[in-house]
């Protein structure tokens, strides 16, 4: 296992995400024991000692079981959690939340205690508005807390924001991988992080898994010498600034891969033909299109003021890049598909022949 610092501590760069355990029903706080027991006891055994849960994780049983099953182990590795923003009503909700997760994870003390998957909304009306800053140096002070930082979901301009405000955090968790280079913090953020002197946790390195068992197009511009899983998680390992990536591992199987993988992880480990492959495996990606509109804009100006190509933007990224982000990319929009008036003055000009007031139909119907 190789090693990076996180806050000064010495973190093995595979941590262990402990939301996708293997669960033996329907209900996520069924967690399979044995299963992962086995799962998180070679993981120690192998190196690994930074391991993520957090209050909601398998229907709030995740700090439960991790507090029981890595008992044995408790001086040897790291326990990161992380604050409920959304259920903080009062300043006193934090303390009594936090009592509660040291309770539940069976420890006097948490390494790395995160707030919760921060926005712009909940950093300014629940962060500040309950002065949790002030209320987590109290609790680093007290032992309680020995690190703290936060994870994010947001934009790279409120991503900069939330760091700047504060001067004590240590660390921050960001969603990252050789897709989202410009997605939420992006590349941008993890720099940027870096020079404010923030060590940096990467989540999602497999975009929810889409890199894991990629489309046959993307695969075929990944070489073979990898697996598409190594490809990704050599990204991120490739850079000075990431302190670690975390796996939310739900096999066995997945654990010793990732744990091979790790045992090779190094900055610069990337040749420029390297980084140039998944730059254009980005692409191909990016190009897994629903409708293949390359934005020429001779559609435009619609008679009515719909933005034809922004339209198509947001469809084809519930194909690339998920709902989520689709949804923000048809919010920017101010006239949605359902205003297509199947004049079909666009299609008579489209270089692409695509059958524009169909599928606006279509798009409509997703986004309603």
């Amino acid at each position: 296992m190789k090693y990076r610092t996180l806050a000064g501590e010495k973190v093995s760069v595979l941590g262990f995400g402990c939301m996708r355990f293997p669960i033996t029903s329907d209900n996520a706080a069924d967690i399979d024991e044995e299963k992962t027991t086995n799962m998180l006891h070679y993981a120690v055994e192998n190196g690994v000692n930074y391991f993520d849960t957090a209050y909601v994780y398998h229907n709030r049983k995740s700090e439960d079981f991790i507090g029981k099953a890595l008992k044995p182990f408790r001086n040897e590795i790291h326990i990161a959690t992380k604050c409920p923003i959304w259920e903080v009503k009062c300043e006193d909700d934090f303390d009594r939340i936090l009592d509660d997760q040291l309770k539940k994870l069976d420890t006097d003390y948490i390494d790395f205690y995160l707030m919760h998957a921060l926005d712009k909304d909940r950093f300014d009306n629940i962060v500040l508005k309950f002065n949790l800053i002030d209320k987590l140096n109290k609790a680093k002070a007290e032992g309680k807390i020995h690190h703290i930082g936060f994870s994010f979901h947001d934009d790279l301009d409120t991503f900069k924001r939330i760091i700047d405000s504060n001067p004590a955090w240590e660390f921050c968790q960001i969603q990252l991988n050789y897709i989202n280079t410009e997605y939420q913090a992006g590349l941008e953020g993890l720099e940027y992080a870096h020079k404010k002197g923030l060590d940096v946790i990467i989540m999602e390195p497999l975009l929810g898994g889409k890199l894991a068992n990629p489309s046959p197009q993307v695969a075929d511009v990944l070489s073979d010498e990898k697996s598409p899983v190594e490809w990704a998680m050599d990204f991120l390992w490739n850079r000075e600034e990431v302190s670690l990536l975390l796996s939310g591992m739900g096999a066995m199987e997945q654990v010793k891969s990732n744990i091979e993988y790790a045992d090779k992880a190094e900055v610069g480990m990337l040749t420029p033909h390297n980084l140039d492959m998944l730059k254009r495996t980005k692409e191909v990606f990016d190009k897994m299109a629903l409708v293949p509109c390359t934005k020429c804009a001779y559609c435009m100006p619609c008679p009515f003021g719909l933005d034809i190509p922004k339209t198509f933007e947001a469809y084809n990224a519930t194909a690339s890049l998920g709902m989520d982000r689709a949804k923000s990319i048809y919010s920017e929009i101010s006239k949605g598909a359902d205003q297509c008036k199947k004049c079909k003055k666009c299609e008579k000009v489209c270089p692409q022949n695509i059958k524009i007031s169909s599928i606006m139909t279509k798009i409509a119907e997703i986004f309603k």
